[in-house]
């Protein structure tokens, strides 16, 4: 598949915040069953997500989620890139998110063996260069489990 050209469109967030978003965002997914999250405020220095849960998450499974992210980092997965057409996409991702103007070629972002989704932002090469994972706050409230998260500076 033919890499499609950077635009206007491709998102320009940090790269280790970024990378920590797929991270927590894919063992959601498996952990949960809520899918990545519906909502999503990527800064360098503090980061939201918003997923849909029956019932808050308990300060042990927090604890847990921040535990695994943190050994995804440590194991320096490294982070590679493919680029498939949208007619594949269809039957490996959900693409509602997709923009409307998205090329026939879209990309999808590896992170080791820990995430894959179709993503046009910048992440780092390797999971080591992401820095360590802290939870700092959630709440819960409507049916929806808020997370926000920081990250300390990577021990390279």
């Amino acid at each position: 598949m033919e890499k499609p050209e950077l635009n206007e469109h491709n998102k320009q967030e940090y790269p280790p915040m970024h990378s920590a978003e797929h991270l927590l965002n894919g063992e959601m997914a498996r952990r949960f069953g809520c899918g990545r999250a519906f909502s999503a405020h990527i800064e360098r220095k503090k980061s939201k997500l918003d997923y849909h849960l029956p019932s808050p998450l308990t300060a042990e499974e927090l604890k847990s989620l921040e535990e695994y992210i943190n050994s995804a980092i440590d194991a320096d997965a490294e982070v590679t890139e493919e680029y498939i057409s949208q007619q594949e996409a269809m039957t490996r991702f959900d693409m509602s998110r997709l923009p409307d103007n998205a090329t026939d070629t879209v990309r999808v972002v590896h992170i080791g063996d820990y995430d894959q989704c179709l993503c046009a932002g910048l992440h780092v090469n390797r999971t080591s260069e992401i820095g360590r994972f802290r939870i700092s706050s959630s709440r819960y409230q409507d049916g929806v489990q808020r997370i926000v998260f920081k990250l300390d500076e990577p021990k390279i």
